[in-house]
């Protein structure tokens, strides 16, 4: 019996390393396709950068997103913790703002 079930779980290790090979290899083939069209979109939209304004945008959508998560998860002590919500939110807008015009 214990022959029988070491077999069986040597077997599905072998379909699971194998499964994940050629998923990694489709991947690759992937990649290496679409390498063209994402140096394209990089050279069209990405080249001439962000600037302030794009930036403040950007930070704004993504700020905004995440304090919405952060307080859907908050629950109940959201009106106790809105000072502390808005302070977050104004200091994570603008590092994010300055960073993302810094790097794009």
């Amino acid at each position: 019996m214990v022959g029988e079930t070491e077999t069986r779980d040597r077997r599905e290790a072998r379909l699971i390393v194998i499964a994940l090979g050629v998923l990694v290899l489709v991947g690759l083939i992937a990649a290496v396709f679409a390498l063209p069209a994402l140096a394209d979109f990089s050279a069209t939209h990405l080249e001439p950068g962000l600037g302030l304004r794009g930036a403040a945008i950007a930070s704004f959508v993504v700020t905004f997103v995440t304090f919405v998560v952060f307080a859907i998860a908050a629950g109940d002590g959201l009106i106790g913790e809105l000072q502390f919500m808005l302070l977050g939110f104004f200091a994570f807008f603008v590092i994010l703002w300055l960073l993302i015009a810094w790097v794009l």
